[in-house]
């Protein structure tokens, strides 16, 4: 697991900055067993933001992990974890948000996340909002795409969100964000 990772599990944790402990590098943080596991909701939207999160699995370890995307196809993708599914919405249908939310609610309700990780995209902005109203730690991690500016959800999320990153450090430095690196 590469200090990202460590960073990034440390985050979705809670324990971000002088937190209670820190992990060791090249260990896993385990539950005791028959002890239960945190639960984090892990989303992103098709393509490349679900590329982008499926690559930050190892960060997920030790977390009982559930997913929610935009396409139903992808549950086989995560075999063995729970799985939701979402209409996709973008900035120019506003109306089309509505079914995100009460999904968003249902799974909330549903999952009671300790934590909630995005790669981004303007479906997972619901869910940001819902997990923060539940009192639970998020993490926005815009995407690699986003090379020179914050994308428009990013902007959004950077207000929302407890910890929002950029994955270029010009783009962390002109919106004054943190940048842990590339996930590629």
């Amino acid at each position: 697991m590469g200090a990202g990772s460590i960073a990034l599990a440390r985050a979705a944790r809670g324990r971000g900055e002088g937190g209670p402990s820190r992990p060791v590098p090249g260990k896993t943080a385990r539950a005791p067993s028959g002890a239960r596991r945190p639960r984090l909701l892990a989303g992103a939207s098709g393509g490349g933001h679900w590329v982008e999160l499926r690559r930050l699995r190892a960060a997920f370890e030790g977390f009982d992990v559930a997913y929610v995307s935009t396409f139903e196809s992808y549950a086989e993708v995560v075999a063995g974890h729970r799985y939701y599914a979402v209409p996709d919405a973008s900035r120019f249908s506003l109306k089309g948000f509505a079914p995100i939310f009460a999904r968003a609610l249902v799974v909330m309700i549903r999952e009671r996340p300790a934590a909630f990780i995005t790669t981004g995209s303007a479906p997972m902005l619901p869910f940001l909002l819902m997990a923060r109203l539940f009192g639970v730690r998020t993490l926005w991690i815009d995407s690699i795409a986003n090379a020179e500016h914050l994308s428009t959800s990013g902007r959004i999320a950077k207000r929302l969100a407890h910890r929002c990153l950029a994955q270029w450090p010009e783009v962390g430095a002109q919106e004054d964000i943190e940048c842990w690196g590339r996930i590629v």
